[in-house]
């Protein structure tokens, strides 16, 4: 029996499996590989890979703490978006998760002051790898809610995601604290 820290074991990385276009999902059915789900959860593991470009990089400790939560939890998103909804005894997103991320947004936007203008992405490097992964993380929101309108998914993803890219936006700020943010200049072209 394997130990929750060791929740597959791989002997092999490739399988053929997926030679002809088809997947498996978490449950062992198979699926095509432009199935919404793939879709879905292949966004989700875009996101977490530009995360880990992000603690690549210098942020503060309390972000990488947060960061390196949220790279685990994309796993869970991902391996509750692989299953059928109709699986119940499997991995999935629980409102404590979205808590969570909420009590993370308060207290890291506690510390910024009042936003008075939309934010150009931008300023530090840290600040600018974080609103790329703010982008992908509302692309893996929509290609989720494509999913939803085909199949039953938990709701509860939605919302993580929802709630994740406000946390990323929010810790895009927090990276160019105590320099000017970049901020939109209506019409300044002109």
């Amino acid at each position: 029996m394997r130990s929750r820290n060791e929740p597959v074991r791989l002997t092999r990385i490739y399988t053929r499996g997926g030679d002809a276009g088809e997947t498996s999902l978490g449950d062992g059915s198979r699926v095509s590989k432009l199935d919404c789900r793939i879709g879905a959860f292949g966004t989700v593991d875009e996101l977490n890979s530009a995360l880990g470009v992000v603690l690549a990089g210098e942020v503060p400790q309390a972000v990488r703490d947060a960061l390196e939560l949220v790279q685990n939890e994309l796993f869970d998103v991902g391996a509750d978006l692989s299953v059928p909804w109709g699986v119940t005894d499997r991995l999935r997103v629980e409102h404590s998760m979205i808590e969570r991320l909420e009590e993370l947004c308060d207290a890291f936007n506690a510390e910024l002051p009042e936003l008075k203008s939309f934010i150009l992405p931008g300023g530090t490097e840290a600040a600018a790898r974080l609103h790329v992964a703010r982008t992908i993380c509302r692309r893996a929101e929509r290609d989720v809610l494509l999913g939803s309108q085909e199949l039953e998914l938990n709701p509860q993803v939605l919302v993580y995601l929802n709630r994740l890219s406000d946390l990323l936006f929010i810790l895009a700020r927090l990276a160019n604290a105590g320099r000017e943010e970049p901020l939109w200049k209506p019409g300044s072209s002109r």
